[in-house]
Formats: structure tokens, C-alpha cells, sequence
């Protein structure tokens, strides 16, 4: 036990703080990593091949579970689909399973093909329509061949113009195809559902915010729930306002986790943005106190979703992960009750004072310890790079970028 933690343990023992739930909470966060997250990837303008990635989906899943085994908290991995497929789904779930690790999310992919170019689900031309519905509803038959129970939806559809779209129809044919899926899914499959503001369309996008992915959910019903991709928003936005919404309407479903300085830049969550992921993570831990969101709040489904252009690929994965892990570990460390009392005799700055002062604690001691307690390495990153995996997979050569 370093002597970091056992202050840090008395402080927070001393201020009635319960630890053993505390250290509880935190091995208990699981954090799902992107296939696509471990290949090359890029700008719009150009993907960067790195020597050492991937070529294959087993590929993948070795560095995911290389993740994994040093972080102990990632034991799935979200896949693309037309990206991941593979002849044999029987033998990636067993050597997934071999390596520690398991298939997670269900990504379909309705933004490549050249038809797509004028819309997906929300294409005028109803040919089209049925061909992305169609592959969506494949994608929940490879759900079931990679025993997977959530399939995690993006569009890109929109339109660039004034009057390039009828923008009530793109909505009803979204609705539609939604809905088709739905009755494709077993019941206990849940789609996600997520937004963007922007991008690529650049004059509407068909499911633009919270509200909009909220009202498809409503619509669809109890499978459907909304994504939150921390990037996909306008600049300053108030995610950790609508993470309450949605809390409070039982209907969030997942977190994309990254970081934008700019707009959804895919850049290492926690990295730009510290302050606004632990804001989340509290809303998310005080939900956890009510009767009414409990449910939903241990429900969340976390995902990594970056692509990481210039890092080298499984240590930025574990940089995203570690990052995840601290600041989740600050929003337990809120003093709920005092912050309830200070709320209720309307003392602002002393409310403030207790959130921010449990964003300011030092948490890495605690993060080892847990570690330790859990049998890794109380420094993943230092343990990965002194592995020697790094150098091994060079000789890999080249894999394969996006798609």
C-alpha cells in the first residue's frame, strides 16, 4: 500500500467517506474499446498508415486484449460491420473468448457506399432505404452469431442545401427504418441511438441533438435508447445537462467517449476537457442515488470511440481509458449530502466549492491501489511499454486503414 493512498484513504475516511464502495465503484466501471480505435485512420483528407496495426479483426482483438489485460476493465469490443465481418463467427467469438475478451457493440455502416451519398434510412429513393435497413437488420443477425446484445446506431444523413430535402419525410422514413429494426431485434436487444450536430451534412442533419434521438427512441420504444458522443455537439454546449435529462427519462442508453477542441476532433477523451467529463460522471453517480434513474444510471453502456490518427494506437487506448477511470473516481469522491444541504439553503458558492473540491483531489493513489487489489500493475501504461508489444507488433508491417 503506498503512502499517497493511505493519506488520501484517511482524508476522505476522516470526512465520512464510505471507501470500500468508493473502491468498488471503480472496479466495477467497465469500458468497451473500438475495433476501428486499434487500425489507421485519419482526417478527411488523408489516413496515416502506422506500421503494426491490424489487418484482421483477430488482430484487433489481440491488441484489444492487451487492453484489457492491463487496464482489467475492457473486456469487450465494439465492431464495424461491413469492417469486422469475418467466414467463420463461431471461431472470432472463441478466440475473442481465448484472449479474455468478448464482442460488444454492433456498429452498422450506412455512410460508405456511393448510394448513401443523398441519405441512408432517409433517401428519397426508397431502393435505398431498404438497402440500409436491410443491412442493419443483417447486422442484427451477426449480433446473434457474435452473441452480442446492442447494436449502436449513426447516420449520417442530412442535407447540404435549402430545399435539397423534404426534412418531415427524412424524419418519417428515419422513423420507419427504425422501427423495421426494431421488430427485427430479440427482446432483449436495445438499439442505441446517436446524434450529431454536424457533419457531414452541413445544412440539417436528420438526427441533429439529444431531443431529436430522444423522440425516435420515445417512438420506437423500451429497445431504444439515446447515445451521447461527447464530440457531437455545438462548441460549449452543456453535456452534463442533458446527460440529466436523459437520466431523468430513463433513456440514455450509451457514452461515446472522446475529446474536441473544435468539433468532434477525436481527440483522447479527458485530454481537452477534464472538468466537463467528471460533471458527467456526477450526474451519472448522483443518479445512481435516486429510486427512479438508479436503473438506468447502471445501465450505461461506455465505449472509447476515437480514431486515433497520430498516436500510436493501444498505448493511446489505454491513455483514454486511464483518463475515463479518473475522472470517474473524482465524481464519487462528491460530498453528496453536504452538496444536498448546501442546494437546499441555497448556499452557491458552497455547493460549487464541494463539487469542484472533489474534482481537485489527486486520485491517481487511489487508482493504484485499486489496481493493485485487483491484481495489475498499479501503472498500465508504464507496465504496457515495458512489455516489449509494442516492438512485437511491428513486425506485423502495415495493416489496413478505415474499412
Amino acid at each position: 500500500m503506498n503512502k499517497e493512498y493511505e493519506v488520501l484513504a484517511d482524508k476522505l475516511t476522516s470526512s465520512g467517506h464510505d471507501l470500500t464502495w468508493i473502491k468498488e465503484s471503480i472496479k466495477n466501471l467497465v469500458i468497451e474499446t473500438p475495433s476501428w480505435g486499434y487500425g489507421d485512420s485519419g482526417t478527411r483528407f488523408k489516413v496515416f498508415r502506422q506500421k503494426g496495426v491490424p489487418s484482421s479483426l483477430y488482430e484487433k482483438l489481440d491488441d484489444a486484449a492487451i487492453v484489457n489485460q492491463y487496464t482489467g476493465v475492457c473486456p469487450s469490443v465494439a465492431v464495424h460491420i461491413p469492417w469486422d465481418k469475418v467466414d467463420d463467427y463461431d471461431d472470432a467469438c472463441a478466440y475473442a473468448e481465448k484472449k479474455g475478451i468478448r464482442i460488444g457493440a454492433i456498429n452498422p455502416n450506412v455512410f460508405q457506399d456511393d448510394e448513401y451519398m443523398l441519405g441512408s434510412v432517409t433517401n428519397s429513393d426508397p431502393t435505398i432505404r431498404k438497402k440500409a435497413t436491410d443491412h442493419m437488420i443483417e447486422c442484427v443477425d451477426i449480433a446473434r452469431k457474435f452473441k452480442s446484445k446492442t447494436l449502436s446506431l449513426w447516420f449520417a444523413d442530412g442535407t447540404n442545401y435549402p430545399g435539397q430535402g423534404n426534412i418531415r419525410k427524412r424524419k418519417n422514413w428515419m422513423l420507419e427504418s427504425l422501427l423495421a429494426l426494431d421488430a427485427a431485434m430479440d427482446d432483449d436487444m436495445r438499439m442505441l441511438i446517436e446524434y450529431k450536430a454536424f457533419e457531414p451534412a452541413f445544412y440539417h442533419t436528420d438526427i441533429n441533438d439529444w431531443g431529436t434521438a430522444l423522440l425516435l427512441a420515445n417512438k420506437v420504444g423500451k429497445k431504444a435508447e439515446v447515445l451521447v458522443d461527447l464530440g457531437h455537439h455545438a462548441q460549449e454546449v452543456n453535456i452534463e445537462h442533458i446527460v440529466a435529462t436523459l437520466l431523468d427519462e430513463n433513456k440514455i442508453g450509451g457514452f461515446h467517449f472522446n475529446n474536441k477542441k473544435y468539433a468532434d476532433d477525436d481527440l483522447i477523451v479527458g485530454t481537452i476537457k477534464p472538468y466537463e467529463l467528471f460533471l458527467i460522471f456526477n450526474e451519472i453517480i448522483a443518479a445512481k442515488f435516486d429510486k427512479n434513474t438508479k436503473t438506468c444510471a447502471n445501465n450505461i453502456a461506455y465505449m472509447i470511440d476515437q480514431c486515433h490518427s497520430i498516436e500510436p494506437k493501444v498505448p493511446a487506448m489505454i491513455k483514454s481509458v486511464i483518463n475515463v477511470q479518473n475522472a470517474h473516481a473524482k465524481s464519487l469522491l462528491v460530498d453528496r449530502k453536504a452538496l444536498e444541504i448546501s442546494r437546499n439553503n441555497n448556499d452557491v458558492l458552497k455547493a460549487e466549492s464541494i463539487i469542484s473540491d472533489a474534482f481537485l483531489h489527486d486520485v491517481r493513489p487511489l487508482l493504484a491501489q485499486v489496481r493493485e487489489e485487483m491484481g495489475l500493475h498499479p501503472n498500465p501504461m508504464k507496465a504496457y511499454l515495458a512489455s516489449g508489444y509494442e516492438q512485437e507488433k511491428l513486425k506485423r508491417g502495415y495493416g489496413q486503414g478505415w474499412g
